[in-house]
């Protein structure tokens, strides 16, 4: 049976709702505008009420169209903005999101994985969430990523790449305070990611033959374990496993050194110890189109690569550069993998 975007030819993206507080709502209406610059085409699971009512207070000129299945999405996307249709229960004001929207936000999210894992559709783009909001409903997940590992049922740990001005680095530890990160950065953990953004690399973005460099996790790498043993004895043992399964890494290398562009001409991604360590070099150089990518899910997922942006909700700011990315990343990922390609590592 073929994985769930091997049957991509004709579907269309899910795009989900997000949270209905924050811009994505705006940043929907304007990628549907710029759908003539290579924009594919995507259908939101939202409510097509207060997207009609948002395009309105705006000045932007979408029409919006109700559709029953994304099939139907395709044929009309380049009239209208399809919609598959989730009532919000409660009036959206822009910046100050609601408790009682917070299980229609996850709805969304619930109804594009089921789309995905049925193969209805080509790929999953999922709009800014407000991890407070769903924290304080229950939400059980420190966020999307870890969320939609969960709902697919896969039982690969969930890896996070952030892609952006022709750079890829993935976080080994992410959504955790720095000491416990700390503390969960081991061996078997770097192993075991730098295995699922090798084989993602070749199978997603077609590098045949990947390259990864590991970042150290102390000033200058440790400098020979005088400022720190942990690359000494947790990241070099990574580098020499991943090494004996065939993986062309290196490592551990300075961080500080690690991202000026000649550096960045000698791997293909950059795994990283902690949240910052990694996010910090690729939002500086592409702060406005770095797209988020979720690797080892049995469907392609991508996301823009910034928050809800509650201080411009609703006032026509927000810049759509990184969803309109994400959308155009979500098909070319999902075409790639659905070419026929090497197994697993």
């Amino acid at each position: 049976m073929p994985t769930p975007a091997a049957r991509l030819h004709g579907q269309a993206i899910a795009l989900t709702m997000g949270e209905p507080a924050g811009i994505g709502g705006e940043l929907t209406l304007k990628a549907w505008l710029g759908r003539a610059d290579a924009v594919p085409p995507f259908f939101t699971i939202d409510d097509p009420r207060r997207l009609r009512a948002l395009a309105e207070s705006l000045g932007l000129a979408v029409a919006i169209r109700p559709i029953a299945t994304p099939a139907d999405a395709p044929g009309i996307f380049g009239d209208a903005l399809p919609v598959l249709p989730l009532a919000l229960p409660a009036r959206v004001t822009p910046g100050h999101p609601d408790p009682a929207n917070a299980a229609a936000v996850i709805e969304s999210i619930d109804r594009a994985v089921a789309l995905a894992m049925r193969g209805e559709v080509a790929a999953i783009v999922t709009n800014p969430i407000s991890k407070k909001a769903l924290y304080d409903v229950g939400f059980p997940d420190p966020g999307h990523t870890e969320y939609l590992a969960r709902r697919s049922g896969t039982a690969l740990a969930p890896v996070m790449m952030l892609v952006g001005g022709g750079l890829r680095v993935v976080p080994i530890t992410v959504h955790m305070a720095l000491r416990d990160a700390l503390n969960a950065l081991t061996t078997k953990l770097i192993v075991a990611t730098g295995r699922t953004v090798a084989e993602a690399l070749r199978r997603d973005f077609g590098v045949a033959a990947p390259r990864l460099a590991v970042a150290g996790l102390n000033p200058h790498a440790g400098e020979g374990a005088t400022l720190g043993t942990e690359d000494r004895d947790v990241i070099a043992p990574a580098v020499v496993a991943l090494g004996a399964l065939g993986i062309a890494v290196t490592g551990p290398h300075p961080a500080d050194t690690m991202f000026h562009r000649a550096a960045r001409m000698r791997y293909d991604a950059a795994l990283c110890a902690y949240h910052d360590q990694a996010l910090i070099p690729v939002k500086t150089i592409a702060f406005d189109e770095a797209s988020n990518v979720t690797l080892g899910l049995p469907f392609v997922r991508t996301s823009p690569d910034h928050g809800t942006a509650f201080d411009i909700a609703g006032q026509g700011r927000a810049d759509p550069t990184s969803l309109i990315t994400s959308l155009r990343l979500a098909a070319a990922l999902a075409a790639q993998r659905a070419k026929p390609g090497p197994g697993p590592l």
